[in-house]
């Protein structure tokens, strides 16, 4: 549906992340990969969203040479609670500090995607909250020595071991958490097609 849509453009996907590469491809999408390296800061009155939404549109301030018809995705991803961002771990020792503060608590997870063509720029943004059960000492040694979450927001990926055992709820989209609202994604991208933008 999509691959037919969108024909007429060249998507070109912003992102290393091998899950959002894959949800693309789930997406029946023709698309390229372009990752730019950008430093990645933002003013600390930003929140929740806010965060994201800032850091989509930074990581799309990179390319300056877009053609008419193509269409630059990119995304961001963070963990939010009490008030503060929790991004990707520096080290094991500061994935293990992560995970104990999300055990046995609810955090959010805020997901921003920005499409920028041309001549417009447009984001969408998610938001899921998620329970997790009270963590062991060794069930969360186990998981970082199994699956060394170190590229992922929170520490872990809901999608993994972790997710499994640990996520008594969520409300909102399953996959947000994963790192990409799809249906928004779909959804967004049938609207530009359709506005001829």
């Amino acid at each position: 549906m999509l691959r037919t849509r969108l024909k007429d453009y060249n998507v070109i996907l912003a992102s290393g992340s091998p899950r959002r590469q894959n949800f693309f491809k789930l997406l029946d999408l023709d698309f390229s990969i372009d990752v730019r390296e950008v430093e990645e800061v933002y003013p600390d009155t930003l929140q929740g969203r806010e965060i994201t939404d800032y850091l989509a549109q930074l990581k799309a301030s990179v390319f300056q040479d877009l053609d008419d018809k193509e269409i630059l995705v990119t995304s961001d991803t963070i963990v939010w609670k009490d008030d503060v961002a929790i991004g990707k771990p520096k080290d094991r020792e500061d994935a293990k500090r992560m995970l104990f503060e999300l055990s046995g608590r609810s955090h959010e997870v805020f997901t921003s995607v920005c499409f920028t063509g041309k001549k417009f720029q447009k984001i969408v943004n998610d938001r899921t909250q998620v329970w997790f059960k009270s963590l062991t000492e060794a069930e969360i040694d186990y998981y970082l020595d199994a699956y060394q979450p170190y590229d992922k927001a929170g520490s872990y990926g809901i999608q993994d071991w972790l997710g499994y055992i640990a996520i008594d709820k969520l409300e909102g989209c399953f996959f947000n958490v994963m790192g990409l609202p799809t249906r928004l994604v779909y959804k967004t991208l049938i609207e530009i097609a359709d506005q001829g933008l």
